[in-house]
Order: C-alpha cells, then structure tokens, then sequence
C-alpha cells in the first residue's frame, strides 16, 4: 500500500494547478492516465475569460455568465470565480506562461468570444491549453513533493464503508498500473477527482482519448449525487474532414469575425439570432444542426478569409497549419465545419471549496458540477473554473490537520481469469458512441431517449459479465465507466421536460418559468453496473449515506 498526503486523479488544468497548490505542504500523488499532458485543457484552443481592462467589469462578466447559462448558474458561485479571475491569470503570468501580447507590446491581447460582452480572453495565439499545461507540467515533473504516475488509470475509489469500516470518507483509491497490469493501493488523507469529462461517449467530439467520464462514474459508485448531466455542449465547429480527427477551430475564430456559411456562399447565423456569429455556443450549435438537416449537407462553412492574411496566419497559426497540412487555405478559403462534443456541464456534486457529498473527496474542473455553467458554459470560463477551484480545493486541504493512515485491502483478483476476446470491449464501445450520438445529441425526444436507455440496457448486461469475470484492463474500465455515465445522461435527459440551454427537447420546446438542476442520487437510482462481480465486493453498489453537505444550486435571477 503506498500512502500520501493528498492522491489526485487527473493532470489537467485542475489537477496541475490543484498539485502545486498543495505540494507546498504535503506529498502529493498525480495520476495521470496517459502522459501528464494528455488532456482536454492542452487541447483547448481558446483561452482564459478574466476582467483585465478598465472598459469591462465582474458585473458584466458575471453577467455573461447568467444569460448564457439560461437561469441555472448559481450566482454565488459565479461571483465567486469571476472575482478571482485576474488573480488566476496573474498567477499563471508569474509561472511563466507566454500569453499573447499587442503587436506594439502594450499589453496582453484579449479577444471576444461568443456570449461575451467584452474582449476579455486572454490567449496563448490559439493554443493557449497547451502554453499552460507545458508550463505547469514542468514544475510538476521538478516539485519534490510531487510524485507524478503516468500511464496510470484510477480503477475505483476507496470508502471506508466499502472496506468494513463505519463512515463514508473517502480512504484513496486503487490504481491500475498500465505497464505491469497490476492493481496499486494508494491510501490518501484526501482525494481529488480532477478527470475531465466524458466526450468519448459520444462518437464525435473534441475531447482526447482520455475523455472517458471516470471521475463521474466512480464518484457515483461510491455514492456521490450528479447534477445537470443532460446538458452537454456541442460545439459549434469542429474541422469536418476525414483525416482531421477531433480538431477543433476555436471561437475566437468567430471573435475575430469569421462568419458561417452555407455551402452556396450565404451567411445563415442571423436568421437564427440577432447576435449572428457571437451567439452562445448552444444557439450556434443548433443553428448549423438546423441548416445541415433541411439542406442534407454534410456540414457547413467557417470563412475568415476576409480578414488579412498576417493577421490570420499570427492569430492562428495552428489552425492555420492544420488546415494546411489538410490542402484548405483558410486564408483564402472557407473551413468546413460541424457540430461535436465539447463538454459537460453537469457532473458530480461540489460545494464552493470543491467537497463532494463523501468527506475527504473533492471534485475540480469538468468532472465537478459546481453551479458556474449552468444550463450552457460560457466559452472560456472552462479553464478559469479550474484554476479557481483547484485553488479552493487546496486551500481547504492545507488548513486540515492530518489523521493516521488506515491499512486497506489490496485488489481482489481470485477469482477472475484473463479475457479471451477483448473485441466485445471494441464493439460495444463504437455501439455506445454511434446510438448516443443518434439518440442523445443536439436535438432530443422522448423516443430518441428510450431507445438509447433500451440499448444501454443490453450493453450494460454485456459488459457487467465480462467485468465478472476477466480481469481489468484500460479499456476495459473505460468502457464500464462511459457506460455509467451514459446512463446518467439518458436518464437525466428523460427527467427534463422543457427545452433549456442545451437540452432541446421536441416535445418539450419551450422553457418552463423556473429553473430547476437535475439531482441525481445513489440511494433512489442504482445500476446494474454497481452490483456483484468478480473482484470480490468492495463496490457492490453505491454506500447508503447521509449527504455530508445539503448543497443547494442557487437560481439565477
């Protein structure tokens, strides 16, 4: 059993910031699934939304905020992480990460993305995700209380009722190592959940292979309410091209006056809404939805050619080589774009210093929902939330006192033998992602959902009898886990009956007066996925629990 301070399962944004937040006092652990910058943060193109002119103001950033999350944003929350955006941005300034500034070295250049009322991203050109993860993994790699596993994937968290002790904290988690094949037991004061979201589940997306909604999943077996999970956003333009596999072309394309065309030439945004290409990324994503359906197209236009030549090639420098390396010009050419996956708004219950309902359990970033988002995220207060959070998270840890370790069982194996066909995990998970992109994806109804919860039914069958009785593997756990957060989208989207940010619903078109989160608990819903397998029964299903913290999500006005 290996034994640290603080265990933290993910190395993006959150997890990087949340590590050396806390490595200042303790021994950390950072397990990373892939390599520690194999995430959605170094892929995030855009860039990071903070107050930082005299012209703009926190009112009008939160503002922003309000609208585009349709009523569902909790107002303290979003005060609270606005407020301590330009603290966030100066933080990462002092750690060394090489933001953009004016050609006349002014200042910082900010740009403006749709849903904000300002310019007020500050950016890396348009690569701002991997400037910072670049910078702060090599602080991570250097920091001598940080002991960095990578190729690692956390298999399931440890609670002290899961192992025959009273309560429910959260004691560490066990750890699959990918190299040897072998199951670690990490103990932990405290753990965080810092994994991301859960793209993969749809079959396109933006997101990283890593994108699988673990923390989601294991935060749910272990007894942790999930909110709002039906709203997952698309977004609005990802490069449409058989060899362009999840490359996104960021908004500040749009910010710096791109405009989206159909395939004859002609502008359709404002058709749809006055604000036109600045529109909230839920109203665009349904826009081009809409013209691609009635027309049968295969997708639609992105044209910033207008714009001069130096300016796109400094601006975007790497869209513009990927574009390139793929035969499209974009400065003289329009870049065929589509609709895809981006993130979840909804995820596993947190307070303001990113507890979850399980004592010594945090959730950072897109695994947490924590009231900022809403019904629909702002573009760019994604990597803003992490930041704050991540630094909540560790403050609140540092100001605990530690508590003697407890010895936990190693992972049971006794009973399960190598699988003898891996392909069940490849056709289920292509199955998953191609009836959960039909079904479950930017327009919705009722029948749409049944047949994906019908088709999840038989999936899950599937998968918890291979589970039963093989023995764990990457993929294996991945798929167990987009399962489980599969169903927690369907049956969250089945819940709402209106049409709100980006759940659009048929049958339900329009809003209703008030706003309400979905709320997912343990104790009422439980899966089949939770009940008896082979690896003995440490996680049969989830704990019967008092929730350690009544979080309520706070209705915009």
């Amino acid at each position: 059993m290996q034994q640290y301070d603080v265990l933290i399962i993910g190395s993006g944004l959150a997890g990087l910031t949340t590590a050396l937040k806390v490595a200042e006092h303790k021994k950390v652990c950072l397990v990373s699934k892939r390599t520690i910058t194999d995430s959605a943060s170094s892929w995030a193109q855009g860039g990071i939304a903070a107050v930082l002119t005299d012209d703009d103001s926190i009112e009008a950033h939160i503002q922003d905020t309000l609208i585009a999350g349709a009523g569902l944003c909790d107002a303290a929350v979003t005060r609270m992480v606005v407020e301590h955006a330009r603290e966030t941005v100066e933080w990462l300034i002092e750690q060394g990460v090489p933001f953009t500034r004016e050609d006349d070295d002014s200042g910082y250049h900010l740009t403006r993305e749709g849903g904000h009322s300002h310019r007020r991203i500050i950016h890396a050109a348009d690569a701002t995700g991997q400037a910072v993860q670049k910078t702060l993994a090599q602080k991570v790699r250097e920091h001598k209380n940080i002991t960095l596993l990578e190729d690692h994937i956390a298999v399931d968290l440890i609670t002290a009722g899961k192992v025959g002790m009273e309560g429910s904290e959260c004691l560490g988690a066990y750890v699959l190592d990918n190299t040897s094949g072998k199951v670690l037991t990490i103990a932990a004061q405290q753990t965080i959940l810092a994994t991301g979201g859960a793209g993969k589940v749809y079959l396109y997306t933006t997101n990283p292979d890593v994108s699988t909604g673990d923390g989601v999943a294991m935060a749910w077996r272990a007894g942790c309410r999930v909110a709002n999970m039906e709203f997952i956003q698309f977004h609005p333009t990802c490069l449409f091209h058989p060899q362009a596999k999840s490359f996104l072309i960021t908004e500040a394309v749009r910010g710096e006056g791109g405009i989206l065309k159909l395939p004859d030439g002609n502008a359709f945004m404002l058709a749809h809404d006055p604000r036109g290409e600045l529109a909230p990324r839920d109203v665009v994503a349904r826009a081009i939805d809409f013209e691609m359906k009635k027309r049968g197209i295969d997708c639609v236009y992105l044209d910033i050619s207008h714009q001069p030549a130096d300016f796109i090639i400094s601006h975007f420098p790497t869209i513009y080589r990927r574009c390139m390396e793929l035969g499209i010009d974009i400065t003289k050419q329009p870049i065929p774009v589509v609709p895809a996956v981006h993130f979840s708004c909804g995820g596993v219950m947190t307070d303001h210093q990113a507890h979850t309902d399980i004592p010594n359990l945090y959730a950072v970033g897109e695994v947490a929902c924590t009231g900022l988002h809403g019904a629909n995220r702002l573009a760019s207060n994604s990597l803003l939330e992490c930041m704050v959070f991540g630094q909540a998270a560790a403050r609140d840890i540092l100001a605990q006192t530690s508590r003697p370790f407890v010895k936990l069982p190693s992972w049971d194996e006794s009973r399960v033998t190598d699988a003898d066909e891996e392909v069940i995990i490849t056709h289920n998970w292509n199955e998953l992602r191609r009836f959960m992109w039909n079904y479950v994806g930017i327009v919705r109804t009722n029948k749409r959902l049944t047949r994906a919860m019908h088709r999840l039914n038989l999936l899950r069958d599937e998968v918890h009898e291979f589970y039963s009785n093989f023995r764990i593997s990457n993929n294996l756990i991945e798929l167990r886990n987009l399962l489980q957060v599969a169903e927690l989208i369907v049956k969250s989207a089945m819940e709402r009956k209106e049409s709100r940010g980006l759940h659009y619903s048929k049958d339900y078109p329009d809003m209703l007066p008030e706003a309400i989160p979905t709320v997912l608990e343990p104790s009422n819903y439980y899966s089949l996925l939770d009940s008896h397998h082979g690896h003995g029964d440490l996680f049969d299903e989830p704990e019967h629990q008092e929730p350690k913290f009544e979080k309520k999500i706070a209705l915009a006005s």
